[in-house]
């Protein structure tokens, strides 16, 4: 017999599990809702013209494919397969798992553009796929929380979301800095060196500069068609150290005028003006001209968050992009986003020790007797209770009371409601406590009221 295992890169969550990630998804979905964002849903299965070409190369490879059904492979000849992977691949799956929430919410926007008050401000909250190399924080199925706002170009929907930032981490109690740059920056940065037209290059090779650093990310610039002394240039900007402002003034005399670089710097200034006005402390946030972000869509601002107290890669991300709902026939709606690592955000807790108390067990109490008479009657309280709102269930079983105490302690059911003969015949409830051991006879409005 085959011992059962899980697909890698994927997880099963069981009740104590589940419990720490109910909690951490109702924080972030209440922030979103007092923000105004509204909840949508979209399929786990997207067209492959949907998802290729908007994630870049490296993103395309790490789709998840779906066969096509039925006897495709009797379709084929022998010119098909000469014709390279690409097409080949095409022909044989047009179907793919969605990589992330952004592009599929694109295409809801292009395709119920009619229905929508627009800015309109969502989130979604759903599994999205990769076939990446799984590690310690990254899986090949993980969940996504989006908060997205489109069909606004003002600088002002990005201090919101920087403000959500604040608020949901605030209420986890977890230490976060959100790291802030602009697309235009970078795409000063290379247009003063002349090299333009290897402005993906660059994004791609400088997103990895936290991952194997500065020396292995300069001899990627170099095969990708920059020169050492460009890589020289650049070194002077990355080892530059200072607050935002410094940051700022730097870039300032690196540009010298550059339209696109200086561009980026107001936007940069505008933000940080806002979110001083939004009542948090904003020390965490931090302008680094360095942050790429891989994703080839975005076109203005961008975030990345990562936990202050340790080593974890991002645990939030997002950013401006101006372009994507065209690629579905809708030009001119730009949007910005921003994206909550849940994975990696309840794995940064947990070796925190941050979640607090959090019942596993939704009920309250649980009824236990001794005989068919106890049954039927807990029975019926037990349905009385749940109609009061009070979570409560019934050991199914008579059996001696050994078990269903047993069974309360192990789903951490705070107390356990025995129905025995004298308590039948007074119509009285014997309530243990069962985290004190502390015992009351209680009539059944009495118990209610106490629990």
């Amino acid at each position: 017999m085959q011992k059962p295992s899980n697909a890698r890169g994927t997880r099963d969550f069981g009740p104590k599990e589940m419990a720490k990630r109910t909690y951490v998804f109702n924080v972030i979905k209440n922030h979103f809702e007092q923000f105004g964002f509204q909840a949508i849903e979209t399929p786990a299965i997207e067209n492959l013209s949907t998802l290729t070409g908007k994630y870049g190369d490296e993103g395309d490879q790490l789709l998840f494919k779906i066969l096509n059904s039925g006897d495709y492979l009797s379709k084929l000849n022998e010119q098909d397969f000469k014709e390279g992977s690409k097409k080949f691949t095409y022909k044989v799956s047009e179907k793919g798992l969605r990589y992330d929430l952004t592009v599929p919410f694109a295409r809801f926007v292009s395709m119920n553009r009619n229905d929508l008050a627009f800015p309109f401000r969502r989130f979604q909250m759903q599994p999205v796929w990769r076939a990446d190399r799984p590690q310690k924080g990254r899986y090949r199925e993980f969940y996504q929380c989006d908060a997205d706002i489109v069909g606004s170009n003002s600088l002002l929907n990005e201090a919101e979301l920087i403000t959500l930032f604040q608020s949901v981490f605030n209420s986890l109690r977890l230490k976060a800095h959100l790291v802030i740059n602009s697309r235009k920056v970078l795409a000063g940065v290379v247009d003063v060196l002349g090299m333009s037209d290897l402005f993906v290059d660059f994004a791609v090779a400088i997103d990895k500069l936290d991952k194997i650093g500065w020396d292995a990310v300069s001899n990627e610039l170099v095969e990708r068609g920059f020169s050492k002394d460009h890589c020289v240039i650049l070194a002077d900007l990355i080892v530059f150290e200072g607050n935002n402002l410094a940051k700022i003034d730097k870039l300032r005399q690196f540009f010298n005028g550059n339209e696109q670089g200086e561009a980026g710097l107001r936007e940069i200034e505008q933000v940080l003006d806002f979110i001083s006005k939004n009542g948090y402390d904003n020390s965490n946030i931090i302008f680094d001209y360095r942050l790429a972000r891989g994703l080839s869509y975005y076109t203005g601002l961008i975030f990345e968050g990562k936990a202050k107290d340790i080593p974890f890669g991002s645990i939030a991300g997002g950013g401006r992009y101006d372009n994507l709902t065209s690629d579905f026939g809708l030009p001119n709606m730009s949007g910005v986003g921003l994206s909550f690592g849940i994975e990696r955000i309840i794995d940064v807790m947990e070796a925190l020790s941050l979640f607090p108390d959090i019942p596993v067990s939704g009920s309250k109490v649980l009824f236990a007797y001794f005989d068919q008479e106890g049954q039927i009657q807990a029975f019926q309280y037990v349905n009385e209770l749940r109609r009061l709102g009070i979570a409560s269930e019934i050991y199914p079983e008579i059996a001696k009371i050994k078990k269903p105490f047993e069974f309360a302690d192990k789903k951490k059911i705070p107390f356990v409601a025995v129905l025995g003969e004298q308590e039948l015949a007074e119509n009285k409830i014997n309530l243990k406590n069962m985290r004190s051991g502390e015992q009351k006879l209680l009539t059944l409005n009495e118990l209610i009221q106490s629990l």
